[in-house]
């Protein structure tokens, strides 16, 4: 990919930039809460399971954030060397 195909981030106005890339990542948040609503809902509905299936899901649950932090993060960091080497033309 050559430089000349992100010529838009230089010249679009930086709010327009800030929401482009900021619908994805809200989009990716939502759809982790989701996931974890909807296994809510099927493991509370198997009777197999209980109150055991719930404890469960709720343990694993600060892990699933945790580990969706760490990609935000690096994420976040490629994102900031990407740009700034844009802007120093590289």
């Amino acid at each position: 990919m050559s430089a000349e195909t992100n010529h838009y981030l230089e010249t679009e106005p930086l709010g327009k930039l800030m929401v482009k890339y900021m619908i994805p990542c809200i989009v990716a948040m939502l759809v982790a809460a989701l996931y974890n609503i909807v296994d809510q809902i099927f493991i509370a509905n198997a009777s197999y399971l209980g109150s055991y299936g719930n404890a469960a899901n709720t343990v694993v649950f600060p892990m699933t954030v945790v580990a969706i932090a760490i990609a935000v993060m690096i994420g976040n960091g490629c994102r900031a060397f990407v740009s700034i080497s844009l802007g120093a033309k590289r």
